[in-house]
């Protein structure tokens, strides 16, 4: 039998699970693959294992030798080895500390009333609009975009730029183009960060300028940090992934959870009749759609065995949270779309030590977003056939290039 290549193809359209997980799954928790550069890894694919994986401190985004480590693709972001061996988790410790206070659910209630202005704003917008239109570029691209810029105190009339360089740096097939448009990324931080010494503002870049412990570096904001300080370049750093993943993944979920909404009617309206459904189905819409590129990567620091495969130090450990949340036997008919489904968590956030930090905003984005839809587009529909639309293969991300509608 061939070893399975990532990534599977989605012959049924971007919301079915590929035929080639679905087959896998019927043989094990555990699958030795190739990555979508050819080298060698092993695919989890069961619930239980990909959850207590995700937990373990046996794995980690570092490896011992990086160079020589095998890649899941060419994105400088996730494609290889991250951090430092020796102290990846104290360092992770470290980054969730200085991240979470500023993104708790308390937090994100307050900013609410606000994500609801700048969605009203976009619908009131496309009202206006005559149709056909496309709900990425009318939604789900500009609102992640502007409420991370808020968030954060980004400019928005800098979108373009850094929406540019995020994609550039979401490229898995180009490693170049990957490295370049994440250290772009990194140097307009930078900037930021500068800009936020010299006149902090409410948002939380001066927030994590402000941390106790940090030096305010002079005018040219230099502040260089001791053990327990955090410098400029670290604030920078924080602050290219948050604005990296508090847009470009929620741009993707908008797009899949607009889609399975309207290739679900019956779904879709029993929503507008019972509003208070809506955190079930924004939990539904994060579980649901069927994805095929091969999940999470860890690589193992130390030989584990895995439902009874023995995997090496050193390997690459795909935890596909995709797969596991259509595992059958943990969803009773996994590629229903049910807005009451009850039942464990889905993994589309991780879990354990390495749950996303952005969590609680991107469940309130998505909450606002399809609440107001839904009532104030009754009557939208898909454009094209659902076969018609296509999904970004070269983006670390994917997600829709486009969806069209009408109403």
């Amino acid at each position: 039998m061939s070893i399975a290549h990532l990534p599977f193809d989605q012959p049924g359209g971007p919301l079915d699970v590929p035929p080639q997980l679905r087959e896998l799954r019927t043989q094990g928790a555990v699958h030795e693959i190739r990555t979508r550069v050819g080298d060698p890894a092993w695919l989890v694919t069961g619930y239980e294992e990909v959850r207590q994986l995700l937990d373990d401190d046996r794995l980690g985004r570092s490896h011992p030798d990086p160079e020589n480590a095998a890649r899941s693709g060419e994105s400088a972001l996730f494609g290889g080895p991250l951090g430092n061996h020796a102290t990846e988790h104290a360092d992770h410790q470290r980054m969730r500390s200085l991240l979470q206070p500023h993104f708790t659910p308390g937090r994100m209630r307050a900013f609410r009333s606000r994500v609801e202005t700048l969605t009203s704003e976009l619908l009131d917008d496309l009202v206006r609009q005559p149709p056909p239109a496309d709900l990425l570029a009318a939604l789900a691209v500009p609102l992640p975009i502007l409420v991370i810029c808020e968030l954060l105190g980004v400019p928005y009339e800098d979108r373009a730029r850094f929406r540019a360089w995020s994609q550039a740096a979401a490229d898995v097939l180009d490693r170049g183009r990957s490295e370049q448009g994440l250290g772009d990324l990194f140097g307009y931080c930078q900037e930021l960060v500068a800009k936020k010494r010299r006149t902090p503002g409410d948002d939380v870049i001066s927030r994590l300028c402000a941390t106790e412990g940090v030096g305010d570096g002079g005018e040219g904001g230099d502040a260089k940090a001791g053990d327990d300080e955090v410098g400029d370049d670290e604030i920078a750093m924080l602050s290219t992934a948050l604005l990296f993943a508090g847009h470009e993944t929620t741009v993707v979920q908008l797009g899949l959870g607009a889609l399975l909404l309207l290739t679900n009617p019956g779904q879709a309206q029993a929503l507008r009749e019972n509003p208070d459904l809506i955190k079930g189905a924004v939990e539904e819409i994060l579980r649901a759609p069927g994805k095929g590129g091969g999940g999470i990567p860890r690589y193992a620091h130390t030989d584990l065995v895995v439902d009874g495969v023995t995997i090496r130090a050193g390997d690459l450990v795909m935890l596909d949270n995709g797969a596991a949340n259509h595992d059958a036997a943990v969803y009773p008919d996994p590629d229903r779309f049910d807005i009451t489904r009850r039942g464990p968590s889905h993994l589309t956030f991780g879990h354990g030590m390495r749950y996303c930090v952005g969590a609680p905003l991107a469940r309130m984005e998505l909450q606002v977003a399809f609440g107001q839809l839904l009532r104030r587009f009754p009557e939208m529909r898909l454009a094209v056939d659902v076969e018609e639309l296509v999904v970004r293969a070269d983006l670390l991300t994917g997600g829709l290039v486009e969806l069209p509608v009408t109403w």
